[in-house]
C-alpha cells in the first residue's frame, strides 16, 4: 500500500472581495428649471443643493456630478447642453446611476424620454425618478414611464396652446414685443418701449438713401464695411440679406406686423414663415419712426422694380445691375430693348460702347434692330447737355410739369384713398348690422374687399404723384444752386436725376425722374 500524505487544510483567510472596500456607485443628478425668470431662480439653486447633499450623505454612493439646465424647455433635448453632456458621460462609463426629480424634469417628449431610458438601460445604468418612485431597471418601470411621459407631453402641449392663446390676445390688443438686442436703430427705455438710437438711426437712413440713389444691396454693404460701420449685432461683416431685411422692415416707419412666423410643432419648436396659415396683425404708429412712410414706399416700389427691370419682346427678363450709372436706364428707341455696356476692340482701337441687346443676342431676340452703337463718352455728354438745358430754361420746363401734375391730381381726387375709406366705413357698419341680425352679408363683404384693392391702388397713385413732386422740388433746388452751366456730371447725380435715356439713330430723349423730357440732337 502506498504512502498516504495528508495535506492540511489552509487557514481561512476570509474572502478577498469582502476584505476590499465595497465599490461605491457613481451617481449623477439631473435638474432642470423650465424658465429663466427670477421666480424660478431659487428652485434651480435648491435642486442643485438638494442633490449634492442627498448623494454625498449616502454611504454607498459617490457624487459623479450635478448636471443642470436653467431656463431650457424640456420638449426637445437639442439645446439642453448639460443633459447631453450627462448622457455622453454615461455612455463613456463614468456614471453608474442617474437621479432626477420627475419624468417631466427629465423630458416632456415621450419619444425622447423612452429613447434615453433604453439607451442607458443597455449600459445597465438605472434612472430613478423621485416624485414617481420609479426605477427604470424594474420590470414595470418602462410601462409606468410611458404613461407618465405621455401625460407630461400632453401637459406641455396644453401649456403651448395656452401660450399661443395669450400671444393671440396680445396681438389683438396691439401689444408689440420686439427683441431690440440686434435691432439696428432702436433700443428700449426703462418701460420696455422702443426708442431711437440716434447713431444707428443715421446708418438706417443712409441705407435707404443709397438704395434709392441706385446702389445695389451688395454695394451698400461694401460701403458700410469700408467705413467700419457695425451691424445691429455688432459685427463688421455686412451681407446682402441684412440690407434686404432692413429695407423691408416696416418697423422703421413706426409700424409693426405681428406673427410673421409661427411654430409648427411644440416639440421641435420649428418656426416657419406665415403665408396666411395663421392671422397676422398690423399695428400702426406703435413707436417713433426713423424712415418717413413716403421714402419707405418708394423703396418697396424700387424693390419690386428691380426684380424684373425690363421684359424684352422675346419674353426674356432683364435683371437689375448697378455697375454703372447708365445700366438699366438706357433704352433702344427703335425696338424698346435695353442697351448693354460692351468693351469694344474695333481694329485695335479699344473703347467702351453701349449697344442694343437685340443686336448682341440676335438668336434669342429675333428682332432685326439696326440702331446705332453709342460710345460711353457720348452718353455722358448727352446727360450733361440735358441737365444744362434744364438749367438754362428750367422755369419753363418746371412750370409745364407742375401743370401736368396738378391735372393728374385733380383727375384722381374722385378716387382718393380718403373718399374710398369713407365708403368702406359705411359698409363696415352695414356688415356688422346684418351679421348681428343673422342676415346674409356676402355682397357687402365682396364690396369691402374690392374697395380695399381700390384703396391700395389709389394710395400707390397718390404716392407716385407725390414722388414726382418731390423729384421736381429736388430738381428745382439743384437748378437754382447752379449759377452757370455744368461742365461735368458725376454718377450719383445721374442716378438720382435721370429715369431713362432713349437712343434713336439721330437723337436722344432724356427723361428725368420728375417727368420732364429733354430732346438732344446728337
Amino acid at each position: 500500500m502506498g504512502k498516504v500524505v495528508i495535506i492540511p487544510a489552509r487557514k481561512n483567510r476570509g474572502n478577498n472581495a469582502a476584505k476590499k472596500e465595497t465599490k461605491k456607485l457613481r451617481v449623477a443628478a439631473y435638474c432642470r428649471v423650465s424658465t429663466d425668470s427670477e421666480d424660478q431662480e431659487s428652485s434651480y439653486e435648491t435642486q442643485v443643493s438638494h442633490y449634492k447633499e442627498y448623494i454625498t450623505n449616502h454611504s454607498g454612493w459617490l457624487l459623479a456630478g450635478i448636471f443642470a439646465d436653467d431656463g431650457i424647455s424640456g420638449t426637445n433635448t437639442k439645446n439642453r447642453d448639460e443633459f447631453n453632456r450627462m448622457i455622453k458621460e454615461c455612455m463613456n462609463g463614468n456614471i453608474d446611476m442617474v437621479i432626477t426629480k420627475s419624468i417631466s424634469r427629465f423630458a416632456r417628449n415621450t419619444l425622447d424620454c423612452l429613447k434615453y431610458i433604453r439607451q442607458l438601460k443597455e449600459k445597465n445604468i438605472p434612472i430613478f425618478f423621485e416624485k414617481e418612485s420609479i426605477n427604470t431597471m424594474d420590470s414595470k418601470g418602462e410601462v409606468l414611464i410611458t404613461i407618465m411621459a405621455s401625460l407630461a407631453q400632453q401637459e406641455s402641449e396644453s401649456l403651448s396652446k395656452n401660450v399661443k392663446l395669450g400671444l393671440q390676445y396680445r396681438y389683438q390688443q396691439g401689444k408689440v414685443q420686439v427683441n431690440h438686442n440686434h435691432f439696428l436703430g432702436y433700443t428700449k427705455d426703462e418701460n420696455g418701449n422702443l426708442i431711437i438710437e440716434p447713431e444707428q438711426a443715421e446708418v438706417v437712413k443712409r441705407i435707404y438713401r443709397e438704395y434709392l440713389e441706385g446702389y445695389s444691396m451688395k454695394k451698400i454693404a461694401e460701403h458700410l464695411e469700408a467705413d467700419g460701420i457695425l451691424t445691429g449685432a455688432g459685427r463688421k461683416r455686412w451681407y446682402d440679406s441684412t440690407i434686404n431685411k432692413i429695407l423691408r422692415n416696416e418697423k422703421y416707419i413706426g409700424d409693426a406686423l405681428l406673427q410673421k412666423t409661427y411654430t409648427t410643432d411644440f416639440l421641435t419648436k420649428k418656426r416657419v414663415k406665415n403665408n396666411g396659415i395663421v392671422p397676422q396683425y398690423y399695428v400702426e404708429n406703435n413707436h417713433e419712426a426713423i424712415i418717413p412712410k413716403e421714402i419707405f414706399m418708394q423703396v418697396q416700389d424700387e424693390l419690386v422694380r428691380r426684380r424684373v427691370v425690363h421684359v424684352s419682346s422675346s419674353g426674356k427678363k432683364r435683371s437689375f445691375s448697378s455697375k454703372t450709372c447708365f445700366a438699366q436706364i438706357t433704352y433702344c428707341g427703335q425696338c424698346g430693348e435695353l442697351y448693354r455696356r460692351v468693351h469694344w476692340n474695333n481694329r485695335g482701337c479699344k473703347s467702351i460702347v453701349w449697344r442694343c441687346i437685340s443686336r448682341l443676342e440676335p438668336t434669342s431676340a429675333k428682332i432685326n434692330c439696326t440702331n446705332r452703337t453709342v460710345n460711353e463718352t457720348l452718353l455722358k455728354d448727352v446727360a450733361l447737355k440735358a441737365m444744362n438745358c434744364l438749367i438754362s430754361d428750367g422755369d419753363a420746363f418746371i412750370e409745364q410739369m407742375q401743370k401736368n401734375i396738378a391735372m393728374a391730381i385733380a383727375e384722381s381726387d374722385a378716387a382718393s384713398p380718403t373718399a374710398i375709406q369713407k365708403r368702406m366705413d359705411e359698409l363696415q357698419k352695414e356688415l356688422i348690422e346684418k351679421a348681428t341680425n343673422h342676415q346674409h352679408y356676402d355682397t357687402i363683404a365682396d364690396e369691402i374687399f374690392r374697395l380695399r384693392e381700390q384703396t391700395e391702388e389709389a394710395e400707390r397713385n397718390e404716392q407716385r404723384q407725390q414722388e414726382k413732386l418731390e423729384h421736381l422740388k429736388e430738381l428745382q433746388d439743384f437748378i437754382q444752386k447752379q449759377p452757370t452751366q455744368l461742365t461735368e456730371l458725376n454718377d450719383a447725380t445721374i442716378r438720382k436725376a435721370i429715369e431713362k435715356i432713349a437712343v434713336f439713330p439721330d437723337h436722344f430723349i432724356v427723361q428725368f425722374k420728375s417727368g420732364i423730357e429733354v430732346n438732344i440732337n446728337e
